[in-house]
């Protein structure tokens, strides 16, 4: 019950880190609250393996804390690549050495 828990708090996570950083028109609408609910899912299961205790409140502080901090750069580093890329890719487009498929 606690995986399933920490996984709704991974897609909030998610949620807030899609709506609240900018460049949110380059990635789908799923993309960083999937990566919030795996995160999360992940790390508690590999600390509930290495014993800590699942009703300790350091397995939550520690797996919401990492969760933020991954879809937080998530959301930075797939915004700014897509970006670049796109940027990249209407230039060729306009100076017309590259073919439109």
């Amino acid at each position: 019950m606690e995986l399933l828990f920490i996984a709704l708090g991974g897609a909030i996570l998610g949620l807030l880190a899609r709506y609240l950083l900018p460049d949110r028109d380059r990635h789908g609408v799923v993309l960083i609250p999937a990566i919030g609910v795996a995160v999360s899912a992940v790390l508690w299961l590999a600390l509930t393996w290495a014993g800590w205790p699942w009703d300790g409140g350091w397995i939550w502080v520690v797996t919401l804390v990492v969760t933020a901090v991954a879809v937080v750069a998530a959301d930075i580093l797939i915004g700014r690549s897509r970006k670049a890329h796109d940027d990249q890719r209407l230039t060729e487009l306009l100076s017309g050495k590259v073919p439109v498929a």
